[in-house]
């Protein structure tokens, strides 16, 4: 990670540096030159912009807008809709690059910078490390940048619209299904009832109604609560909880439970196989996926390869497999037949296909799945050394590797964007984990000169 782009694209504080409006020009500026360098046999360069529903959205947009027309980019606003809108746009279009302004799960304070290819692929390291260069090259590499303002083009979310209805959901009839969607007062406000219902749902839609500051505010993936009382009190068949920039997708079942992206790809895998759907019988989970997730496919004949957390490593991992099925708990899903971004909406489809050909209830679905008790406990760090070599810690950790003899899974990584090192416990003894979490968790404190946070 270098100064701008972190784990996820660009996101801070909007108004600030690098969200600050001469700053984002200069991304627009960088990103339009990078772009052009790459694909220099692509003709016209353009980029696609769109953006959740954070107040901030606006004028970051036109900033971006002003820097990239500077390069000589033509631009192009699809106003407010979700990140995987704008990669499948992206790739439609066949624009240079598609733009994404969200901070996604964050407070509408925060927003960010998501780049996507023209394949509908996030951005390699190394164009964002090419982009970063430029940016902070001084102010004498760029040209002046002028406001000629930007108009919203409808008829591109009505074409991301089609896309998920007529393709992704041909076929499916929601007759009958009543369900309830938490839209997150985000970027799935509109397009997700939209959705639901022209397939034939009864769709009850809460928290759809964005000021430009409720955006994730106690309510979506994060905060399901109000969803999962709602489900129950509406007799519900499920309900869907979204994020802010609608790329994840938690589920509700109808006894008000709460499902995440394990028992998902749990569903899913199972279905994709009796279809013959499951390539190779494998799919692409991450380090942080249950240990009971592993032990109910492994039953059932279906590999689980586990990546670095991240969608991206996910996807990396699905391409060099040729996988077909992968994803992480948060509820980010990767079907790269059908995207290479993972899309809470295409989640939602697939999910509810599996739902109304089986007959059988969502909770009866995920009753396969048995969950392992799982600890995760976070530790401050004033500087993250490689774990292994520190000597204490990597002891500690393999004689606890011994002491579970195979029936537990001790996990410890550094958060990727924060001055924290994780530990995460798994095993059939809630009381044993959360000891021995916090244990490794003292130790790691010690060592690394900062408290536990719990």
């Amino acid at each position: 990670m270098g100064e701008l782009f972190g784990t996820d694209g660009i996101r801070a504080v909007a108004g600030r540096y690098p969200l600050d409006a001469a700053t984002i020009e200069r991304i627009g500026y960088a990103l339009g030159c990078e772009m052009k360098a790459a694909n220099a046999s692509a003709g016209e360069l353009s980029i696609l912009i769109g953006r959740d529903t954070r107040e901030s959205g606006v004028w970051i947009e036109r900033a971006l807008a002003r820097g990239a027309r500077a390069s000589g980019a033509s631009v192009k606003s699809a106003g407010v809709i979700t990140t995987p809108g704008v990669a499948y746009l992206a790739r439609w279009l066949g624009a240079s690059a598609g733009v994404v302004i969200s901070a996604s799960h964050n407070p509408y304070t925060d927003n960010g910078i998501k780049v996507f290819s023209p394949s509908g692929r996030k951005l390699n390291d190394a164009l964002e490390s090419a982009i970063e260069r430029r940016v902070t090259a001084g102010a004498a590499a760029f040209p002046p940048f002028i406001d000629e303002g930007l108009d919203c083009d409808d008829s591109l979310k009505e074409r991301y619209l089609e896309f998920l209805r007529d393709e992704v959901g041909a076929g499916l009839d929601l007759g009958g299904l009543k369900m309830v969607i938490d839209c997150a007062e985000g970027a799935a406000y509109e397009v997700a009832p939209r959705l639901f219902s022209a397939l034939g749902a009864e769709v009850v839609a809460i928290h759809a109604a964005p000021d430009g500051r409720n955006i994730n505010l106690d309510c979506g993936s994060l905060h399901p609560e109000d969803l999962q009382a709602r489900v129950v009190a509406e007799g519900a068949a499920l309900g869907l909880a979204f994020d802010g920039d609608a790329d994840r997708l938690l589920l509700v079942d109808e006894t008000g439970r709460l499902l995440d992206g394990d028992y998902e790809l749990f569903i899913l895998a199972e279905s994709f196989k009796a279809r013959g759907r499951l390539a190779g019988n494998r799919i692409v989970a991450t380090v942080m996926s249950n240990l009971g997730l592993e032990a109910a496919l492994d039953s059932r004949g279906i590999s689980m390869a586990r990546a670095s957390v991240g969608d991206k490593y996910v996807l990396e991992e699905l391409l060099r497999v040729g996988g077909s099925l992968g994803g992480e708990q948060s509820g980010h899903i990767i079907f790269p037949e059908i995207s290479l971004a993972g899309d809470g909406l295409i989640t939602a489809l697939e999910l509810l296909r599996v739902l109304a050909s089986s007959g059988s209830p969502l909770s009866a679905l995920a009753s396969g799945f048995t969950r392992y008790p799982q600890v995760l406990v976070n530790v401050r760090v004033a500087r993250k050394p490689p774990i292994e070599t520190v000597t204490s810690i990597r002891d500690a950790m393999l004689a606890l590797d011994r002491e579970m003899e195979g029936r537990g899974r001790l996990l410890v990584r550094y958060s990727g964007t924060e001055n924290l090192a994780r530990v995460m416990l798994e095993g059939p003894d809630q009381a044993f984990i959360e000891r021995r979490a916090h244990d490794i968790a003292d130790l790691i404190a010690r060592e690394l000169g900062a408290q536990e946070e719990r």
